[in-house]
């Protein structure tokens, strides 16, 4: 056998290992494409096309990634969010049915999705990272996708149940817009996952959803002792349009951990939240064995940070065990430096509460937020077992009628040694507040006097000034323009 010099088996051999660009045109057979592609290849679609029926990401070897997107340069800048007006040259993967257009066979790895417009109606996911039933092994989950710039909408008039769901591992969302995503008597979520490990990175979106923009949990993963977790949830904007209102999609929160480990949800704004399937509370810790499998189920280690929450009833409810099936308890959670503004239940409805604990939860940190009620019950509302490990410092909050209270126990004091006993409270400002139902250490202005430290109520811009009294505590950040 006649054997090659180096030079020219090395040129040979990269030659072969060049990437390939597969086009599909209008009318193309892109499951065909995809089929064929090979790991590093990018399969392009024609701009503007239009691909209905229901695409499979299929098992590549090797961890090239393969790569799925509109042919042609993209308009939206590197790292930025994709808008609807930007994916006008898109080209477009329809579903005609309750089928995902865009789904991931088992154990599919190595693809990343992008300048793409994805879209359907009715019930079903758009997108399906993974299978949240069949999946029964770790070797059958899908890992290593990507989401970036991809325009991902329901119907303006039908809705859709699902976004994109995520029973996967290793995945990242970013850059993308998520929006018409509603339902009828049902829930809907722009992102859920409930039957992946994780680590999941979700970044730069705009996430548009009826019931949770996000969920984790809310269904019993089919894959034993399974805990999504390593979930990194950062600058997203997540939203429900205050049109909504008037009309008759199943209104929950904006995001709810059922089932989640090891989480940080940081630089967000989450908007817009009121009275109407749920109880009108924002952000929900609250752990649940959903059907009655998964005793395993657990909402820990979350830090909460940086966020701004803004025009709900409420802002957080924690809840310590699932009150309907046997769970873990909820404990670690870290809610630090946010400014909640406008929660109000005269505007949106609800408890009256910014915060809400219930169950016994353990080991819960409320530290340097800001919390704007102006109407309201009070700051916290608690109920249950009592709460180990409770801190609550450098708070700027506000009174209202009863401040803490906890079920059959008096306003402040009473409700703190009962339901949070050696709990650090401490270096708060309480406007309006009554000093003797508190522990020492705290402060308590009025409300004018509050505003009058700060840069401005009236355009709820919430920092105190450089020359504040009280330099230090509530949080630091500018509220997003509306």
């Amino acid at each position: 056998m006649k054997t090659l010099p180096i030079g020219v088996l090395v040129v040979c051999l990269a030659a072969h290992a060049i990437a390939e660009t597969i086009a599909v045109p209008a009318g193309g057979d892109l499951q065909a494409a995809l089929d064929r592609a090979k790991p590093g290849d990018t399969v392009e679609l024609e701009a503007g096309a239009k691909f209905t029926g229901h695409f499979t990401l299929p098992v590549k070897s090797g961890n090239a990634m393969t790569t799925l997107r509109t042919a042609g340069r993209s308009t939206v800048a590197d790292g930025g969010r994709v808008t609807p007006a930007d994916a006008a040259r898109f080209a477009k993967l329809q579903t005609p049915d309750t089928e995902p257009a865009l789904q991931t066979a088992a154990g599919a790895h190595h693809w990343r999705i992008t300048l793409l417009e994805v879209l359907g109606a009715d019930d079903g996911d758009l997108v399906a990272l993974g299978d949240g039933r069949t999946q029964t092994a770790p070797a059958q989950v899908p890992h290593d996708l990507v989401i970036d710039q991809v325009f991902v909408h329901g119907d303006a008039a039908r809705g859709r149940r699902r976004g994109i769901s995520l029973n996967s591992a290793s995945t990242t969302v970013t850059g993308s817009y998520i929006s018409d995503i509603k339902a009828v008597g049902r829930d809907a979520q722009a992102l859920c996952g409930w039957n992946g490990p994780g680590p999941f990175t979700i970044t730069n979106n705009y996430l548009e959803a009826s019931s949770e923009n996000i969920l984790f949990g809310g269904a019993d993963p089919a894959i034993a002792n399974l805990v999504p977790a390593d979930i990194t949830i950062t600058g997203n904007t997540l939203r429900k349009p205050e049109a909504w209102r008037q009309e008759r999609w199943e209104v929950k929160n904006l995001l709810e951990l059922k089932n989640a480990r090891h989480v940080v949800i940081r630089d967000n704004t989450l908007e817009y939240n009121w009275l109407a399937a749920q109880t009108g509370f924002a952000v929900l810790f609250t752990v649940r064995n959903q059907d009655g499998g998964c005793p395993w189920c657990e909402v820990s280690d979350v830090v909460f940070e940086h966020n701004t929450v803004r025009h709900s009833g409420g802002a957080v409810n924690i809840l310590g065990v699932d009150n309907n099936h046997p769970s873990r308890q909820t404990r670690s959670i870290v809610i630090r430096s946010n400014v909640f503004s406008d929660i109000d239940n005269q505007r949106w409805g609800g408890s009256g509460y910014a915060f809400q604990m219930s169950d016994g939860p353990r080991d819960i940190t409320i530290d340097r937020n800001t919390i704007i009620q102006e109407h309201g019950a009070g700051f916290i509302q608690v109920e249950g077992p009592p709460i180990p490990g409770f801190v609550f410092t450098n708070n700027i909050v506000r009174q209202n009628v009863y401040g803490i209270a906890g079920r059959d126990h008096a306003p402040g004091n009473d409700s703190l040694k009962t339901y949070f006993p050696g709990a650090r409270f401490t270096a708060n400002v309480i406007a309006d507040g009554d000093a003797s139902r508190y522990p020492s250490g705290n402060e308590f202005p009025s409300f004018q006097d509050l505003c009058a430290q700060m840069m401005s109520c009236v355009e709820q811009v919430y920092r105190l000034k450089p020359e504040a009294k009280w330099r230090g505590v509530g949080a630091d950040l500018q509220a997003p323009a509306n």
